[in-house]
């Protein structure tokens, strides 16, 4: 079944979208919106430290310390009894609660400590002397560690780590460029370094496994010690210019861009320290210090009418589609509802897969991922698709052929109804615990992002609207929209790339990536940290090849088409689909490098590196297209949520009612699968909104940690009873029991990356699961059609064009 007037309507609403592009941004508007205040003046005396103590801004004097108040009214007087009366460090560097001091004379400094404040009284402490004196230095607190970066009395570069015990200098690779260092700081790892060779003002950067890079010119002499690492992605710099003002600037560490920011102090600052979401600066006038704050805030642009109303039109569109499909039949069966009655068109199908694959995480960390590095993540597409290949020639056909209704009732006829309900119920563990939430929060948190909209009823309009069309249409419901979420997702993440390229122009996009090597694919490194083909070869060796009847949200649209052929189409389908689909959002992050690059004033130093293309939406596509977007978004969250409220309803309708219930009649677990998808689309709505208040730093490997011990463990049964003969039902649980020990070991120590814990886990359980078979009888009856034929290729059964109508 086709909905052309539906799909000619959103197609001719895009088009109208597209027509309504406003000019591109100007480089010289910044987006960043930086508040600023004068602070109390405080008479603190000739050679006065400021320093950032217990999360608050200090000042030490030869006559007092002083505190400023909470609320910034007011310097509060701080017990320094504990202190040298003669205290005047050369250098100070601070993560905000704690201070290391630097101290000695021009000539030499070797001498460290750390300060301290615990309830109004500072305290110090010695720590180990430099094993060389330093004539200029900076320093940086990140981590427990101590970075120290200086010259020597003979000139020569000198990067000092002191150890998180405090105990051992370590001795790094000195910097090759050449000058005084200036100002030290780190974000996400990196160390930076600025410079001073005469007027020359160079930045260098230290990553651990890049070395020292030069990253250009600062756009003017920075003040010395003041820089501090704002947000995932930026530096802020305080440069001076002819007339001795000041000028806040952020560093993009991403692009390698300067943006002025809108503040600048007149008269000068002589010193600066990190508070909130900006700096205290410091200026001193005999001995008498003014201080004011600059600090950055969040800017957003409200959603207009026509943004609204094509969300709401979208929104209503999904419920009219499951709405349409509830009178049109009236799911009495659990064909209708489960499977479509088995009548879905394989290309429907296929778009659908790809739907379900495409989730919120993917519109929003993609691009992200290829915004902040390049596209080494695009070969796991490609591996992918070769791996679909096996998939559709032989498994796929081979489970069609089985009639199942859920995929884990092939585990109770090639083992015992014990696997199948383990395997099932950790299956229904690792979607709703470790998809379904996440797919919810992150578009809600990127509308937020972008409009200042709740987040939380955010969430609760698009769970529950994806709760009802759901419920009402079943599968047929779940398939047609994601065709329509489809179109919606990939016309407005074409249209993204469009408007770039129309602003930039192609050139400037090809240099900018080039220059950058942004589109580097393939990792040949045989280090696993990072991600290679190799780890990706052994990935989807495991997720896809051995293991792709695992995923009931995949196999279920197979398994709702009209025959053996067509369910295998439909996989080469969704593999075709697959990778252009995948290089659309590899090129988005592409393109907005090369934007961000030309435009760096246009990204707010407060996004994390997720929002860059949220934030892009919202505040640089006109209106319309903004809202067409967010509808992307929305499709993207609901094509996935749909399909795994449908499945998991599915699973605990057929693995568990039929299994448990009195007398199940197909109308019965009909009505049971109803109120399963209510209910389990308000677990996920909950698990959502207990995200929100959480602070997570990476939802994504959250994400894939959960997917890898919850979900890992099963898979391994399949591979088990689809290629070996051998493996028994109490092997098979064996392994799984062990897999999911030492997989959650594996977390619980944090012994690799939680990209391998799925791999770990169906390794574990294929090895235990068979070694431990060798112990138990060996299974006497028939595995005729449960065994994968892969010896018959170029053979296939000619009754697999017919269609099939029993169920499972």
């Amino acid at each position: 079944m086709a909905f052309p007037g539906i799909v000619r309507r959103l197609i001719v609403l895009l088009a109208l979208c597209l027509t309504g592009v406003a000019s591109p941004a100007s480089a010289d508007d910044s987006v960043s919106l930086v508040r600023s205040s004068i602070l109390p003046p405080l008479a603190a005396g000739d050679g006065a430290t400021m320093v950032a103590l217990g999360g608050r801004t200090v000042m030490i004097g030869r006559n007092g310390a002083w505190a400023l108040a909470a609320d910034r009214s007011a310097w509060q007087p701080l017990d320094r009894s504990h202190l040298p009366a003669d205290l005047k460090p050369r250098i100070v560097a601070s993560d905000g609660q704690r201070a290391v001091l630097l101290q000695g004379d021009a000539r030499a400094m070797n001498n460290v400590a750390m300060l301290q404040l615990d309830n109004g009284m500072l305290s110090l402490r010695a720590l180990p002397a430099m094993p060389q004196s330093l004539t200029v230095a900076q320093a940086v607190m990140h981590g427990g560690t101590v970075t120290i970066a200086g010259r020597s009395a003979d000139g020569g570069a000198r990067l000092l780590d002191l150890t998180p015990d405090y105990r051992t200098w370590r001795m790094r690779a000195p910097w090759p460029g050449a000058g005084a260092p200036t100002t030290l700081t780190v974000q996400n790892g990196v160390l930076y370094l600025t410079l001073r060779n005469g007027t020359a003002e160079d930045l260098w950067a230290l990553g651990d496994k890049d070395g020292w890079k030069a990253r250009g010119p600062a756009p003017g002499p920075v003040l010395a010690g003041a820089a501090r690492a704002i947000g995932q992605a930026h530096v802020l710099y305080l440069v001076s210019d002819a007339k001795r003002d000041t000028q806040l600037f952020s560093f993009h560490t991403i692009t390698g861009a300067w943006a002025a920011l809108p503040y600048r102090a007149t008269g000068g600052v002589d010193a600066a320290v990190a508070s909130g979401n900006g700096l205290v600066l410091a200026h001193a006038d005999g001995g008498r210090m003014t201080f004011a704050v600059a600090e950055l805030e969040r800017q957003r642009r409200a959603l207009d009418l026509l943004d609204w109303t094509i969300i709401v039109v979208y929104m209503a569109a999904m419920l009219g589609v499951g709405g349409y499909m509830y009178r049109r039949a009236k799911l009495n069966s659990t064909s209708d509802f489960f499977l479509g009655s088995r009548s879905i068109p394989f290309w429907a199908a296929g778009v659908s897969m790809f739907a379900g694959n495409t989730s919120s995480i993917s519109y929003l960390a993609i691009p992200a991922k290829a915004f902040e590095t390049n596209w080494d993540y695009m070969t796991s597409k490609i591996v992918t698709v070769v791996g679909l290949m096996f998939v559709a020639i032989w498994v796929v056909p081979a489970l069609r052929r089985l009639n199942l209704v859920s995929v884990f009732n092939y585990l109770e006829q090639r083992f015992h109804p014990a696997i199948r309900m383990l395997a099932s119920a950790l299956c229904i563990a690792m979607h709703v615990g470790g998809r379904m939430g996440v797919v919810l929060f992150l578009p809600a948190l990127a509308i937020g992002t972008i409009t200042g909209f709740n987040v939380i009823g955010c969430i609760c309009i698009l769970g529950v609207c994806t709760i009802i069309y759901t419920a009402l249409g079943g599968m047929r419901a779940v398939v047609w929209t994601d065709f329509i979420q489809v179109i919606v997702l990939m016309g407005g993440a074409l249209f993204a790339i469009g408007y770039i390229v129309w602003s930039l122009g192609f050139t400037a996009i090809e240099q900018a990536a080039m220059a950058s090597d942004k589109t580097h694919m393939v990792n040949t490194s045989f280090d696993f940290t990072q991600p290679t083909l190799w780890g990706f070869l052994i990935l989807i060796l495991f997720d896809t090849v051995l293991t792709f009847p695992k995923d009931q949200i995949l196999m279920q649209r197979a398994l709702a088409t009209s025959s053996d052929k067509n369910a295998g189409r439909s996989i080469w389908l969704f593999a075709a689909v697959l990778l252009p689909g995948g290089f659309v959002f590899y090129v988005i992050g592409t393109v907005l490098f090369a934007y961000y690059q030309a435009h760096p004033a246009r990204l707010d130093p407060l996004l994390p590196i997720d929002a860059v293309f949220p934030s892009f939406i919202g505040m640089e596509l006109p209106h319309g297209v903004t809202g067409l977007i967010i509808a992307g978004l929305f499709a993207a969250a609901m094509g996935t949520l749909s399909g795994t409220i449908n499945s998991v309803a599915t699973l605990l309708s057929v693995d568990f009612y039929e299994k448990f219930a009195r007398n199940p009649t197909q109308k019965k677990t009909v009505r049971f699968a109803e109120w399963m998808t209510v209910l389990v689309g308000v677990v996920g709505i909950g698990l959502a909104v207990l995200l929100s208040q959480l602070d997570i730093h990476s939802l994504l490997d959250l994400s894939i940690e959960l997917f890898g011990v919850l979900g890992g463990s099963c898979a391994g049964a399949y591979t088990l009873g689809m290629f070996t003969r051998r493996a028994n039902a109490a092997g098979v649980g064996i392994g799984i029991v062990a897999a999911s020990a030492v997989t959650l070991a594996a977390s619980i120590f944090q012994l690799v990356h939680p990209y391998f814990y799925l791999a770990i886990a169906i390794f574990v359980s294929i090895v235990v699961g068979y070694i431990a078979s060798l112990f138990f009888p060996a299974p006497q009856r028939s595995l005729e059609g449960l065994i994968v034929p892969i010896g018959r290729f170029g053979r296939r059964r000619a009754q697999e064009d017919e269609p099939s109508t029993s169920i499972s």
